[in-house]
């Protein structure tokens, strides 16, 4: 347990981190952006940059929020539960969650590999989509072993997942 823990952890610092650089991208991108339209120049393919950057953000930054409890949750009516009870609910919901991202970990990479057999690529800078892809479902990956590992911890601990 302490090992999944670990891991998690350790691959939530490095995704975050990335996720950090892909944001600040997305902020250096738009400034410029704003400061080269004024020059009649606007950067090229802008859209596609951030939304890649935005998607690489977004998948890599779910996990770290699951650690650290970031997600919404409205408990109201499970904290009338017991505390056993709670621990039940607690670990059911980890478990559908984590087979929910797992399948879609996998559906990106058939997705992926759709993307990468077909050649295709962005309309503008011509970039290619599936390492995007590839990198979103490892995000989702991450989100199930998470999810997997709070599931553990509801089970095994006496405080549960909280």
């Amino acid at each position: 347990m302490k090992f999944l823990d670990e891991l998690t952890q350790w691959l939530n610092k490095i995704l975050l981190v990335i996720a950090g650089v892909a944001l600040t991208a997305i902020v250096v991108l738009t400034v410029g952006n704003i400061f080269s339209r004024n020059l009649w120049a606007p950067i090229k393919g802008m859209v596609e940059l951030v939304g890649f950057c935005g998607a690489i953000a977004a998948a890599f930054a779910l996990g770290f929020a699951q650690v650290k409890r970031a997600h919404i949750a409205v408990d109201v009516l499970v904290l009338k539960f017991s505390r056993r009870t709670q621990k039940f609910l607690s670990a059911v919901n980890a478990i559908l969650g984590g087979v929910f991202f797992a399948i879609a970990g996998w559906q990106l990479v058939r997705w992926g590999n759709t993307l990468r057999h077909t050649g295709e690529i962005t309309e503008t800078l011509r970039m290619i989509y599936y390492p995007v892809v590839y990198a979103f479902a490892f995000g989702c990956f991450v989100m199930a072993l998470v999810l997997a590992a709070d599931c553990l911890k509801a089970l095994t601990t006496s405080q549960g997942a909280k």
